[in-house]
């Protein structure tokens, strides 16, 4: 019976990496001169809005295009034509008659490999460019420039093959090939394959095999049973330990703090994991625009294989500013300047200020001002270790309570795992109040303890995953001679709906109680408990959910208790609607006794941006406080959660 040798998915793919890497390359050495209109831009980055571009091209040709694909079902049809430049770039003129047959060509290629990934092996695609097969075209083509050349393409798809006899050899033998999504009569998908061969080798590295390798991938289709023989053999080569740590591309960063914060230690099994991990500890520095962590391509002399550090730093200078507006505080600005290698070790140094209810406050005695000096130093004595240290100051007007407070603190963070983080610190915070209890002055002595568990998916945009915390802070209050302790608690929760995680539901719970002190009035207004705004219940304002005594006061509770569910639904690529419910209460009571429940509802949108979702959040108490705020609008980078 007739076969053929199928391996044109493996070149097709080098082909279509390359022309991604040219035109990557050719956008970076070639201006394009171009004119924008009814577009948004934040950051270089179009928010909304259509941009209009004019582009030179040198010598234009233009095309009209038809693909006929008949025997196609609509969802192959869909993937073909997405797959075709022609067709995407239909509108746009191609550079000289060469360039129109190089781009035919091409999209010949990636309708191949579309085929091949739909496990159409039989597929033939032809194309004609003004009647003439390309493989039947002169050199150097000439067509009538006066009109649109006309470019056909024919598919004709073939029948849908299944996996026949699959083999692992080398060291793959053995091996499970239901492990790997090959199953005799299941999908024989190009991509199915290929994603299996590389898994393989990904096993074998895991195993501590840094040479591991696929020798061969074998994939033959049998045309009379539509049927596809894969064999994939691969080599393991020899377990090897961490060799030397090499780090070169620094510049004022010191490299032997580079090797020991990658934490990438010298004589450990190797593990191709530890180095992903490395790379990404060492891009959250901030300090560095690019970091490439990889192991060699052969074994050092006494058999350990060698680790290269590559990095590029970044600006270590930085300032900015901000505005920010919101329907119940009014205007808001900031400002910041900052340094990430202070002493040549990653400490970052930031300066910080800023000032809100612009338009709100009826003097500038009732605005609201900060302004702080935070210093942390990555790798403090123990790699796993940050020392954090900062001084704040601010006075704040919140509805509950007028407070200007001083406070400094210094703790150390430990990295237990790459999810799990403990601190500890102490802090001395000085405050003078004005709330229902008069006014007061509070000097309170503290130890912030805090554990949290990190296992999101993506920190700005979790689709999967959860994240908990568990803070205690046990404070002496030293004007009052007062023991109090507060403790918190949150959890997280994150599950996505379907292959492309069009819909990902998101729930969050959180407790809190303060434990000591004989009267509220004891504790300072600023370590009481309050709920509402853009961070608790939405539709609320900032810390309005409350006790209140018989005058109307908010005294602020030593408990709470806010939920918050939402539905994240992607409309578009870029563009989410998110309908949510957040519900909270604080009560007088060490526990929340849920005698009144506030819950606030709304609808968000979300813009996708490399740097996360922008949010805007419009929300509503459905249980309004008599003369309280009637809606709410939150707008921020980050999910609300």
């Amino acid at each position: 019976m007739p076969k053929t040798l199928c391996k044109p998915k493996e070149s097709i793919a080098y082909r279509r990496a390359g022309t991604v890497v040219t035109v990557a390359a050719s956008a970076l050495l070639c201006p394009v001169f171009a004119t924008e209109a009814h577009a948004f831009k934040l950051f270089g980055i179009t928010l909304w809005g259509e941009e209009e571009q004019t582009v030179d091209v040198i010598d234009p040709v233009n095309y009209s295009v038809t693909l006929n694909a008949e025997a196609a079902d609509d969802d192959l049809k869909a993937a073909l034509e997405n797959a075709s430049h022609l067709i995407q770039d239909k509108d746009k003129p191609v550079s000289g008659d060469l360039g129109l047959v190089i781009k035919a060509r091409d999209d010949r290629d990636r309708l191949i490999a579309t085929l091949y990934e739909k496990s159409r092996y039989g597929g033939v695609v032809t194309v004609l460019v003004d009647g003439t097969d390309i493989d039947q075209l002169p050199p150097t083509p000439v067509f009538d420039p006066s009109r649109p050349v006309p470019v056909t393409v024919e598919i004709k798809p073939g029948p849908a093959f299944t996996l026949g006899d699959i083999r692992f050899e080398g060291d793959a033998l053995g091996r499970n090939p239901a492990d790997y999504g090959l199953v005799q009569g299941g999908d024989a998908s190009s991509l199915i394959i290929l994603k299996a061969g590389d898994r393989i080798v990904e096993d074998l590295k895991n195993e501590g095999r840094p040479l591991a390798k696929l020798d061969n991938r074998s994939v033959v289709a049998d045309h009379e049973t539509a049927q596809v023989d894969v064999v994939l053999t691969a080599s393991g080569g020899p377990v090897a330990p961490v060799g030397n740590v090499g780090v070169n591309g620094q510049k004022s960063v010191d490299p032997e703090f580079i090797r020991t914060y990658s934490r990438i230690n010298e004589g450990r099994p190797y593990n191709p994991e530890n180095l992903k991990k490395a790379g990404e500890r060492l891009r959250q520095l901030g300090v560095f625009s690019s970091v490439t962590v990889r192991e060699g391509d052969t074994l050092s002399p006494d058999g350990t294989i060698p680790v290269n550090i590559t990095v590029a730093e970044g600006k270590h200078r930085y300032f900015g500013v901000g505005a920010q507006y919101s329907t119940i505080d009014g205007f808001g600005l900031q400002g910041y300047w900052g340094h990430r290698n202070l002493f040549g070790r990653a400490e970052s140094l930031r300066l910080e200020a800023a000032v809100s209810r612009l338009g709100e406050a009826t003097g500038y005695q009732d605005l609201d001002y900060s302004a702080g000096i935070i210093f942390s130093k990555p790798g403090f004595i123990l790699p796993s270790a940050t020392l954090n240290a900062s001084i704040k100051a601010k006075t704040e007007h919140p509805d509950s309570y007028l407070a200007n407070t001083v406070t400094a603190a210094t703790g150390i963070a430990y990295e237990l795992s790459d999810q799990d983080t403990a601190s500890a610190g102490v802090e001395l915070s000085y405050s003078d109040t004005e709330d229902a209890f008069g006014n007061n002055e509070y000097l309170t002595f503290s130890l912030p303890l805090e554990y949290a568990r990190d296992a999101r998916d993506n920190k700005l945009d979790p689709t999967e995953g959860y994240r908990a915390t568990l803070a205690a802070k046990p404070s002496y209050e030293i004007f009052g001679s007062t023991f109090f302790s507060s403790f918190e608690g949150s959890v997280s929760g994150y599950q996505s709906l379907g292959a492309e995680d069009r819909v990902v539901f998101a729930g969050k719970a959180s407790l809190g109680t303060l434990v000591g002190a004989g009267n509220l009035e004891d504790i300072p207004a600023t370590r009481r408990f309050y709920a509402g705004g853009g961070g608790s219940v939405r539709g609320y304002a900032y810390q309005e959910i409350s006790p209140y005594d018989a005058k109307g006061d908010a005294t602020g509770g030593r408990s709470y208790a806010v939920v918050s569910a939402e539905a994240r639904v992607k409309i578009t690529d870029s563009i989410g609607l998110v309908p949510f419910v957040d519900a909270g209460t604080v009560s007088e009571k060490m526990f929340p006794d849920f005698s009144d429940v506030r819950i606030g509802a709304g609808l968000g949108i979300r813009y996708a941006t490399p740097f996360g979702p922008i949010r805007l959040d419009v929300a509503v108490p459905l249980n309004r406080y008599e003369g309280g705020s009637s809606y709410g609008i939150y707008a921020g980078i980050g999910q609300a959660f």
